[in-house]
């Protein structure tokens, strides 16, 4: 194993970003960068032995100052969707900035993945890992509680890329941690998604209102297109006339997980017949964001000036529910002061010879 590091650009404002770079025997590599702790390349071969990035993202750190779609970010303090911005805790309301209609998105204007990070690197024979921390302040983005936060990345040499998310407040807080790194394993730069194949471990999914806040439902997806409990293509029913696809313009939805709620699991997988590549999905959070694309504009050049179109990636968000701080039905996103977060997503990378 090994750890390379690389500048990865300037900011707006002058400072330089650094590109972390983690490989293993096989010649896998997952860069990372200071900026955001966000995931900009993960490179696997293919059934040829090819090696392609399978994320999109950008060249430099320029390209992530603004990163309207969240390529590879880092997303917190509470990610997907608080309805009316507003949440109470403990008696007391919090009101959150409204920056998506009238809703709260990953936590405002300026998640997770716009900030600086603390960095840690760690050798070991068979796995490299590095960790990215900071402390987010009390009343940071409108959230209580100074909030210690930690995302480890580890690298193994069996090809799986384990995120570990950590924190620990000082107060009662809400927290809800993701990552949304858009997945395509043609490669980044090779178009449409719709025809890769998905199973995910789920009987049911949120179904939400048109503003996508869940309306507390938990919807049985037998006989729906929102059934991914056998493999099948992402673009199979992602046209048909049912609301819930409508409303969302494909998928986006927050599918209810059939774990246990504390193991690690597998919950899922994605194939791609073409490259031969297959990423399975591992997680000890409850539900999971399954995200298509849907909003990507067609308009910003990515990594190598590739200008990537809807339905280009798809995202596979671990994460407590949607609107779960509202929510007392969903499993809840409250952190007890002093108690620690601490959940885990795991993306194992093979190929099919």
């Amino acid at each position: 194993m090994s750890i390379k590091k690389h500048s990865f650009g300037k900011t707006k404002d002058g400072k330089e970003a650094t590109l972390y770079t983690l490989i293993n025997k096989n010649g896998m590599s997952v860069s990372f960068t200071n900026y955001g702790a966000n995931i900009v390349n993960i490179l696997v071969p293919d059934k040829n032995g090819k090696l392609d990035d399978v994320v999109l993202g950008y060249d430099n750190v320029r390209g992530y100052e603004i990163n309207s779609p969240g390529y590879g970010s880092f997303i917190g303090r509470h990610a997907n969707r608080i309805g009316g911005a507003v949440f109470v805790l403990n008696d007391k309301k919090y009101e959150l900035e409204k920056n998506d209609g009238e809703n709260n998105l990953h936590g405002g204007f300026k998640s997770y993945n716009k900030f600086w990070y603390e960095v840690e690197t760690f050798e070991e024979e068979d796995a490299d890992s590095i960790e990215f921390s900071r402390l987010s302040p009390d009343m940071e983005q409108g959230f209580p509680g100074n909030l210690d936060i930690s995302v480890t990345y580890t690298l193994t040499d069996d090809n799986e890329l384990v995120i570990e998310y950590l924190a620990v407040s000082d107060k009662d807080t809400v927290v809800n941690l993701t990552n949304h790194s858009y997945f395509n394993l043609s490669g980044h730069n090779s178009g449409s998604v719709l025809k890769q194949k998905v199973i995910l471990e789920a009987d049911k999914f949120t179904p939400t209102d048109a503003a996508l806040i869940p309306t507390g439902e938990l919807r049985d997806v037998n006989g729906t297109p929102m059934d991914f409990r056998t493999l099948k293509a992402l673009g199979q029913d992602i046209e048909e006339d049912y609301e819930p696809l409508k409303l969302a313009g494909g998928y986006d939805h927050n599918f209810v997980l059939n774990t246990n709620g504390s193991d690690v699991e597998k919950i899922g997988e994605m194939i791609d017949d073409k490259s031969g590549r297959k990423m399975e999905i591992f997680t000890n959070m409850p539900g999971i964001q399954l995200y298509t694309g849907n909003f990507i504009s067609g308009k910003e050049a990515g990594k190598g000036g590739y200008i990537y179109q809807k339905r280009d990636g798809v995202c596979f968000e671990t994460q407590y529910f949607p609107d779960s701080c509202n929510k007392g039905e969903f499993p809840s996103s409250i952190l007890k002061a002093g108690n620690e977060y601490d959940f885990v997503t795991v993306f194992k990378f093979s190929a099919d010879k």
